[in-house]
C-alpha cells in the first residue's frame, strides 16, 4: 500500500486566483528591492541601501571583492557604498532570473553582468570593467521586502 507524506500532498494542490495574484505581487516587490540595490550603482543615492536591507543580526552577506568573509549589515552597507562609488557609468544586466517564495522568505537567484569604468581617484586614471556573476538574494517580509543575505559570486570568463 502507498502512503504519501503531508508534503507530498501539498505539493498537488494548485494555488487559488488570490494566492496567485499575492504571490504575482510579491514577486514584483522582489524584483524592485533586487533593481533598487543594483541602480544604486547608476545613482550613487546610498541611503536606499539602508532601507532595503534588513538592520539585524541575522543579516549576512558573502562577495566576489575583498574582504571575501562574512559581513554584517554596517560592513556590507559600507563596502556596497564603496563599491558603486568607485565605478563610474556602471550599468547592469540581470539574466535567467529565479524567484521562489517560501510564505515570507524569498530567494532570487541570476546570472549577472556588470560594466563601468573602475576610478582611481589617486592617479586620476579609470579602467574600463565587465564583471560576469552568479548572485543569490535571499529576503524575508517585514512590512516590505527586505535583503536579508546576499552572495556574488564572479563567474571566470
Amino acid at each position: 500500500m502507498y502512503r504519501i507524506t503531508l508534503f507530498e500532498f501539498l505539493l498537488t494542490l494548485k494555488p487559488t486566483k488570490v494566492q496567485k495574484r499575492v504571490i504575482l505581487q510579491d514577486q514584483k516587490e522582489i524584483v524592485e528591492v533586487i533593481q533598487t540595490f543594483f541602480e544604486t550603482g547608476k545613482t550613487k543615492d546610498f541611503t536606499v541601501l539602508g532601507n532595503i536591507q534588513l538592520n539585524s543580526p541575522e543579516f549576512s552577506s558573502f562577495s566576489d571583492v575583498p574582504p571575501y568573509g562574512l559581513k554584517g549589515y554596517s560592513e556590507s552597507i559600507a563596502l556596497e557604498e564603496l563599491r558603486f562609488s568607485s565605478i563610474s557609468d556602471y550599468d547592469y544586466e540581470i539574466k535567467n532570473a529565479k524567484i521562489s517564495i517560501f510564505g515570507t522568505i524569498g530567494v532570487v537567484t541570476f546570472e549577472l553582468t556588470q560594466k563601468g569604468i573602475l576610478v582611481d581617484n589617486k592617479a586620476f586614471t579609470g579602467q574600463h570593467i565587465t564583471i560576469n556573476g552568479r548572485a543569490t538574494f535571499v529576503l524575508i517580509k517585514k512590512d516590505t521586502w527586505k535583503i536579508l543575505h546576499y552572495h556574488l559570486d564572479k563567474i571566470s570568463n
